[in-house]
């Protein structure tokens, strides 16, 4: 048995809700934090936390920041940030080991950050790996079904989040800092956040109790540009992001800005800082009469949100996904993907992604019953995920669009074996340079 396997069915012994299990994590988070002198006591920390956006809220965040000539730390799914460097994570993970994460601030403090941006996952917050770290600010994005694996229930999986916002006005008061919550007004689970107790609140989307709004939005293939209007002022804010959903992550990371004060004046010219987030909605240049793009959407609401997106292009063919159900995780959402997929894209192919130690055949065979269309009409099922993306390619017709669903900007693919080197976007542009280099040439 190799060591991926055994750590895996070692940890399946002991249920993730475990006590014992949790009390262990607790007793780590102490430990780290008394190793690297709770270094994070005299930061500014913002917490970004929700199912979808949160990488892309948490980069808008940093990088503006950092644009306000602000040293900064962030620790996001995708990458790291300490001050002006920016680094791959390849942890696999949203919320890093106590321990890593601990170190990571204590290198930030030395090269005299002094505000960090933290994505944190339900998982982190139940293993107790925020322990000690005296929050400011905290920004929810969403709540939609995942993680089911660990909760068991959306209650608990809500609660889990809540913890988050409930413990925001007990955290250590520093810097004169107000203790602030950002909600997210389009979450279905909204009122439950808003009944807490915080110095200040904003709400943020289409609401009538929001206090930012966008209006006026348009959008072209250059990007959006739209009003953000909050009590006493309007800012007109330009962006080359796309997509419905960047709307909201602008506006919950406007919302951090102006409880850290920055000037309104100063808010647009940050907002063009972030042109792109590595590996969502992110599009591969090509030679080809199509569109290819690469986004993680794992969840449900996240590929129903990308692909309902990609329908509003009004030149789009046909939508090609290929796309995967992880996992060892949520079972329960893989037959909901499956039909979400079907429903809005032309072209199904259903393939490979991390299967750790679950066999590929069993993830299909949960996610198949939510596809309501045969084999071979428009579905292809292609385990070997390079075939998958090879066969969506070739298939491809002038004016059609191609998603590839899942690894996001990862650089890994954990199989039964092994690990595996695996970049989405390296992969795409490796067999369009094949399908090039066997173009016949008249």
């Amino acid at each position: 048995m190799n060591l991926i396997k055994l750590k895996q069915k070692l940890k399946g012994l002991i249920a993730l809700d475990n006590p014992f299990r949790l009390l262990y994590h607790k007793v780590r988070a102490i430990c780290a934090n008394v190793m690297y002198g709770f270094p994070s006591r005299d930061m500014i920390i913002i917490w970004v936390t929700g199912t979808n956006g949160k990488t892309t809220t948490s980069n808008i965040i940093a990088k503006w920041l950092r644009q306000a000539g602000i040293k900064t730390f962030m620790f996001s799914t995708v990458n790291i940030i300490i001050d002006k460097e920016e680094y791959t994570n390849d942890t696999k993970m949203t919320s890093p080991d106590a321990f890593e994460l601990q170190r990571l601030l204590k290198v930030a403090k030395q090269r005299w950050c002094t505000h960090a941006v933290i994505e944190t996952a339900s998982h982190g917050i139940k293993m107790h790996r925020n322990w000690g770290i005296n929050y400011d600010i905290a920004v929810l994005t969403n709540i939609t079904q995942d993680h089911l694996d660990l909760h068991k229930t959306m209650n608990d999986y809500v609660n889990t989040k809540l913890k988050l916002f409930k413990n925001l006005i007990l955290s250590r008061r520093k810097n004169n800092i107000k203790k602030t919550a950002i909600i997210n007004a389009e979450s279905e689970y909204k009122e439950r956040f808003l009944w807490e107790t915080y110095d200040n609140l904003h709400i943020y989307g289409n609401w009538e109790k929001s206090d930012l709004v966008a209006k006026n939005i348009t959008a072209d293939i250059d990007g959006m540009k739209f009003d953000v209007t909050y009590p006493g002022q309007t800012i007109r804010v330009e962006t080359v992001l796309r997509w419905d959903f960047n709307v909201y992550n602008i506006l919950a990371a406007i919302g951090v800005y102006i409880s850290l004060w920055i000037k309104p004046e100063q808010i647009n010219d940050m907002v063009k800082v972030v042109t792109w987030v590595p590996g969502r909605m992110e599009e591969v240049p090509n030679a080809e009469w199509y569109k290819i793009f690469i986004d993680y959407a794992h969840t449900p609401d996240a590929l129903e949100q990308v692909l309902k997106n990609l329908r509003a292009i009004k030149w789009i063919n046909r939508i090609i996904t290929v796309f995967w159900a992880t996992w060892d995780r949520d079972t329960t959402k893989r037959p909901i993907m499956g039909e979400i997929v079907s429903r809005l894209s032309d072209v199904v192919v259903l393939t490979q992604d991390d299967d750790y130690t679950e066999n590929t055949e069993t993830i299909i065979k949960d996610v198949i019953p939510g596809i309501e269309r045969k084999e071979g009409e428009d579905f292809w099922i292609i385990p070997d995920r390079k075939e998958a993306i090879r066969n969506a390619l070739i298939v491809a017709e002038s004016n059609d669009l191609v998603l590839v669903a899942g690894k996001w900007d990862e650089h890994v693919m954990v199989t039964n074996e092994w690990l595996v080197d695996w970049h989405d976007k390296a992969v795409v542009n490796e067999i369009l340079s094949g399908l090039d280099a066997n173009k016949i040439i008249k």
